[in-house]
């Protein structure tokens, strides 16, 4: 379980990316009833740190801080061009070693390989420097259009916004889709995108001629995801035909109907399974799934753990 959290920085901090760690990690929630953390930011030269955006942070905490960290956090890492510093890369492997977790946003993927913790292994960067990290670290496995994956004790996000998806993921890996739901609506986002989604797209979605706006279409399929939706189905409503709906539902999502909605149903799975009393059969027809033996299949595949082993590690009492 992560109690105790620490974000890294270098000799310049990075202003957006340091600032969402904070936010999930760093302020206490607990009258929510969220989880909190003993949360820390240190450098291997605490003192006055320069940010990206020119103003300075106060880094009180050295490298020792890093020692007793459940999570260590690397909220990109601007310098790429400069030499890191050996007793940081030391201190990322000894905390690997000892069974912590480290999540990397952005650049922060480019410390984790110069730390070999990412040989071998899938990770992901901002897509603009994706070809960078793979000429640099060969041994890694670099997949540059995924918002984040999981590989060992390394979770790697692309830029940005895609680390508040990664954070999000970690969170529901430790707490429950309940947990991250409810913290993802304090921080007004969406409460999940599916790691192998697409980190942009080419074009916007086209205005389509009918009265469904594309919001209005995947509020409209989350709210009935008990029905069976079909690409046919769902194109019809849209007005569109299968071919040009699922183009288009892939240019605005970045992924596939199918898996969209699969996620979908995933998620609001492990939402009735941590908030009620439902049978897992019951829990497989409210979320579409038809059966529970459907529902036993996509839970193993996608998460790695059956929907009764699920309940009694999340269940909200």
């Amino acid at each position: 379980m992560i109690r105790d959290v620490v974000a890294v920085v270098g000799d310049v901090a990075a202003t957006f990316e340091l600032g969402i760690v904070c936010q999930v990690f760093g302020l206490d929630r607990s009258d929510d009833d969220l989880p909190g953390y003993d949360f820390a930011v240190c450098a291997p030269e605490p003192g006055l740190v320069p940010t990206t955006s020119g103003f300075a942070v106060q880094v009180e905490h050295g490298l020792d801080r890093i020692a007793r960290a459940d999570l260590v956090t690397v909220p990109a890492w601007p310098a790429l061009d400069a030499p890191v510093p050996e007793p940081l890369l030391a201190a990322l492997r000894a905390a690997a070693e000892r069974g912590a977790r480290v999540l990397t946003i952005c650049t922060g993927a480019f410390l984790a390989a110069a730390a070999g913790l990412l040989d071998g292994r899938r990770a992901t960067t901002h897509w603009q420097f994706a070809g960078l990290l793979a000429r640099a670290h060969p041994r890694v496995r670099v997949e540059p259009d995924i918002l984040y994956v999981c590989d060992g004790p390394v979770l790697s996000s692309a830029g940005a916004a895609a680390g508040i998806d990664a954070c999000l993921h970690l969170i529901r890996l430790e707490h429950g889709a309940a947990t991250a739901n409810a913290l993802a609506r304090r921080l007004v986002v969406p409460a999940h995108r599916a790691g192998g989604q697409a980190q942009y797209v080419e074009s916007p979605m086209p205005p389509p001629r009918t009265p469904y706006e594309p919001a209005e279409l995947l509020d409209w399929i989350i709210r009935h995801l008990d029905r069976p939706l079909t690409v046919d189905v769902l194109a019809a409503r849209a007005a569109m035909s299968p071919r040009t709906f699922a183009r288009r539902f892939k240019a605005l999502t970045g992924t596939t109907p199918h898996r969209w909605l699969l996620e979908q149903r995933l998620r609001l799975a492990e939402e009735l399974l941590e908030t009620t009393e439902l049978s897992v059969e019951a829990v497989a027809a409210r979320a579409g799934f038809g059966g529970a033996d459907t529902l036993r299949h996509h839970f193993a595949a996608r998460r790695g753990i059956a929907p009764a082993a699920y309940r009694r590690a999340f269940r909200r009492r």
